[in-house]
């Protein structure tokens, strides 16, 4: 990571060893070994150890992010409380930590504990301050049925077709279900983004990144996984540019003047707007204000004043007659974005605020 230049990458996703501190074999009830994670490169000295060693590549993390950049991290309980403290130590500012939740955990074998089903992902901004980041919230909404995506995730185990082999065995103990990281890029990157692993193990990162348009740098000191990785991302193909769109965002969409839909002659002056039920009116004036019995003012001003409320969204409330129908003037206000060039902004220098 330290080769890389700063403020060089969009994301950076990490699964870093867990320190699980492994002192016994685990055994099954039928006397069969449990292929659990005994590599070495999980192994430290102690506590203090992982602790030099997680502030160490998450100070090269917070380094190469870009400004508007963001990190995740998955861990088990063993390390990701200590992963926490450092993230925070360090200046980064939690967004959420996800729960991935999974639907076929490894039961508890001894029956001295709970069954261990889920590890936890932090997702963070490079720094508190930092008011600009990627979140495709209506994306992720429409991927979940329109319904707002929460932290909890269930998610299977990788497993099956998907789980590779080396040998015969397990190529990597700990391989994440390409389903955990396609939900991940989904939601906080774009088409074109540049995605960091900096423990790419078998290269799930890659494979989702490069099927989803992203790019990505994994870095990787097992020669094993290195050679997995490498055949298995031979074998990715991109999706389609058209099939990569990302749903856009309200909040990111180019923001209209109710007085642009007058000059243009969509709602022009002396029209009547009024409410669903047609309980109040107003009238359009040149200068995109309305003028009512109770009030005078804009789309949302009047509209709050008619209903005695302390706010109202005027897009959504006023309606007129439109063609033979009544919609709303948000429907009229969609028409003009249609028409907006694909870089955005208004014709004629117009500010869409």
């Amino acid at each position: 990571m330290a080769t890389l230049p700063d403020r060089s990458v969009d994301l950076i996703f990490a699964d870093p060893p867990y320190n699980l501190q492994l002192a016994n074999t685990l055994v099954r009830p039928d006397n069969s070994v449990v292929d659990a994670v005994d590599d070495d490169w999980d192994r430290f000295e102690g506590f203090a150890a992982y602790d030099t060693f997680t502030r160490a590549w998450l100070a090269q993390a917070r380094r190469v992010l870009k400004d508007e950049g963001a990190l995740w991290v998955i861990g088990s309980y063993h390390n990701i409380f200590r992963v926490g403290v450092a993230v925070q130590d360090l200046g980064f500012w939690v967004l959420n930590d996800v729960i991935w939740r999974k639907s076929n955990p490894m039961p508890n074998f001894r029956g001295r504990r709970f069954t261990n089903a889920h590890e936890t992902l932090i997702w963070c901004a490079k720094h508190q301050a930092q008011r600009k980041y990627t979140f495709n919230y209506d994306a992720l909404k429409a991927f979940n049925d329109d319904l707002q995506m929460r932290s909890d995730w269930l998610i299977p185990l990788c497993t099956g077709a998907e789980r590779l082999k080396s040998d015969g065995a397990k190529a990597h103990a700990t391989q994440k279900p390409e389903a955990l990281l396609h939900r991940v890029l989904l939601a906080s990157t774009r088409p074109g983004d540049v995605v960091l692993d900096p423990f790419f193990g078998t290269g799930t990162t890659g494979a989702v990144a490069r099927r989803l348009g992203r790019r990505f740098i994994g870095i990787e000191r097992e020669e094993a996984y290195v050679k997995v990785a490498r055949e298995r991302l031979a074998g990715i193909v991109p999706a389609e540019a058209e099939a990569l769109a990302v749903t856009p965002s309200r909040r990111e969409a180019v923001r209209i003047p109710f007085g642009v839909l007058v000059e243009r002659g969509l709602v022009p002056p002396g029209t009547v707007v009024f409410d669903q039920r047609r309980t109040w009116a107003a009238k359009v004036r040149a200068d995109g204000t309305l003028v009512s019995a109770q009030a005078s003012g804009s789309i949302h001003h009047v509209g709050a004043q008619v209903q005695g409320a302390p706010a109202c969204n005027g897009w959504t409330f006023w309606h007129l007659d439109y063609k033979g129908k009544t919609v709303p003037l948000d429907a009229l206000r969609a028409q003009v974005r249609a028409e907006l060039p694909a870089a955005g902004g208004l014709p004629g220098g117009a500010i869409a605020h």
